[in-house]
């Protein structure tokens, strides 16, 4: 983890991350707080709304990435893009390369793991092999606002805590990155408890794995697209693989 910080961290100049430190606007406490409570909303819509209804997936899937959306525009304006950045052909690179190390964290971490812990597989995922191709691009897009809702449930924690660390705490610059990684990783792999049946050894483990890469891919671009982007490449890798082969085959 501490490779990765400090290459991210030394790479060429960039613009600083946005909110936390007064750039582009400033968020106070109430704002932090009523913001990290909309992601909450999301992901609780996300949980508990019911699937039998047609259309009802896609719609918690847009909400949840919707609200924190939505919340962040209303306390920042137009200063909601700052979480954001330009995407190009540089950052389409970027995307592929964290997906690739992503996959690779999570797979080695899987295997140590498994050695000592029981695997739960995505229900999901395994569900994927028998859908017709149709049904299969149209699950893949509709993934798409969801996992925009995951990079906002752990990029949003982590600009919250480096606020609380550097402004409120007085630390260090490098510190407090340290801080909102570690912290945003537990809120993201503890998210993923329920999809994989309450297996701390996986969630924290193999997807904790690799959400720290896709979080350093964050920190060296201060790119949501990028994390974002990279996030679908790693999801879309997996749903494919066992789609095309199987779910016996893929494992």
């Amino acid at each position: 983890m501490w490779t990765g910080l400090n290459a991210a961290e030394n790479a060429p100049p960039r613009r600083d991350f946005p909110y936390y430190a007064g750039q582009p606007v400033a968020l106070r406490a109430g704002g932090w707080s009523l913001l990290l409570l909309s992601v909450l909303a999301g992901y609780a819509v996300l949980l508990w709304m019911p699937a039998a209804a047609p259309g009802s997936a896609l719609l918690s899937r847009l909400l949840f990435a919707g609200l924190p959306l939505a919340c962040l525009a209303w306390l920042t304006g137009r200063d909601v893009k700052a979480l954001f950045g330009p995407f190009g052909l540089r950052e389409a690179a970027l995307c592929i390369g964290a997906a690739l190390l992503a996959i690779i964290a999570s797979s080695s971490t899987a295997l140590m793991v498994q050695a000592f812990a029981r695997y739960t597989p995505n229900a999901l995922v395994l569900a994927s092999a028998s859908l017709s191709l149709p049904d299969f691009v149209l699950q893949l897009l509709s993934m798409v606002p969801q996992l925009l809702g995951e990079e906002l449930l752990t990029i949003l924690p982590f600009l919250a805590i480096l606020q609380l660390a550097s402004s409120r705490w007085g630390w260090g610059r490098r510190r407090g990155i340290a801080l909102a990684l570690l912290g945003s990783t537990l809120i993201f792999s503890a998210a993923h408890l329920p999809t994989y049946d309450g297996n701390w050894a996986q969630c924290f483990g193999v997807i904790g794995a690799a959400r720290v890469v896709l979080t350093l891919a964050y920190i060296a671009t201060r790119n949501l697209w990028v994390s974002t982007g990279a996030h679908i490449l790693t999801d879309w890798t997996e749903f494919t693989l066992v789609f095309l082969v199987g779910p016996d085959n893929a494992a």
